[in-house]
């Protein structure tokens, strides 16, 4: 039987509740991790061929709108398709409890019996999850949905917005600090470096995967990205400044 119909105790957090909690801290991070990897590598390349400040300030911000409203926007996008997706589902499976509830019923016995269930007590949980909500008992037991907590575009738009500006608020604060170009360029390069050690920290801890591995890769990505970036700029620079 679903998890989310045993009875917790009180203050108790159900497991799709909290799975869905790290779903979303997750993703967070990640675009965290986008804003801080992109925006750095945009600021480090344009200083690369530029010591004016304020160019590479502009550059900074348009990068960072610019990769904010695309991360927002494609999250809104994916969700909502995927949102339109589950509500297609949901009307599938009421139009067939409607027509056919008998094959419905057997069907939702049989999932129980493929879990494990022996067939007469498979048939006594689907009799009482069906008459309790036939549609929630097969949506879940089928499409693994719940239909009053469909996703919601608007919520991810939002949440990847903040999160890839957030991040890319890091590398671009150290370019207004009160050093010369050489300091602010370093600066930015150990606080991006910093920054990306805590995100990929918290990603592997959040995935359950090796910690040490995942900062090395996640830091090592990111020093890459403006080591290449800022060759690119100071290559752009030298080519159009003779």
């Amino acid at each position: 039987m679903a998890k989310k119909r045993i009875t917790h105790h009180h203050g108790e957090e159900h497991v799709e509740e909290v799975s869905e909690r790290l779903n979303w801290l997750r993703a967070g991070v990640l675009g965290a991790n986008d804003g801080i990897v992109s925006v750095a590598g945009t600021i480090i390349g344009v200083a690369g061929a530029t010591a004016e400040t304020v160019a590479i300030l502009v550059s900074g911000v348009a990068a960072l709108a610019a990769g904010a409203f695309s991360m927002a926007g494609g999250e809104y996008v994916s969700v909502s398709t995927q949102r339109d997706t589950e509500r297609a589902l949901l009307a599938k499976e009421r139009e067939e409890l409607r027509t056919m509830p008998e094959e419905e019923f057997d069907e939702l016995a049989g999932l129980y019996e493929e879990r494990g269930v022996t067939p007469e007590v498979a048939r006594l949980v689907a009799r009482d999850l069906t008459a309790h909500d036939a549609l929630r008992a097969h949506a879940d037991a089928e499409l693994g949905i719940d239909p009053d907590a469909l996703t919601n575009p608007w919520a991810a738009a939002a949440s990847s917005f903040v999160a890839f500006t957030l991040g890319a608020l890091i590398p671009l604060l150290m370019m207004l600090l009160p050093l010369d170009h050489d300091g602010r360029v370093g600066v930015t390069v150990a606080a991006v470096a910093a920054a990306l050690l805590l995100t990929g920290w918290v990603s592997a801890v959040l995935g359950g995967a090796p910690r040490v591995r995942a900062i090395v890769r996640n830091v090592g990505m990111g020093l890459l990205t403006m080591a290449v970036t800022y060759g690119v700029g100071m290559l752009f620079g030298t080519a159009v400044g003779a």
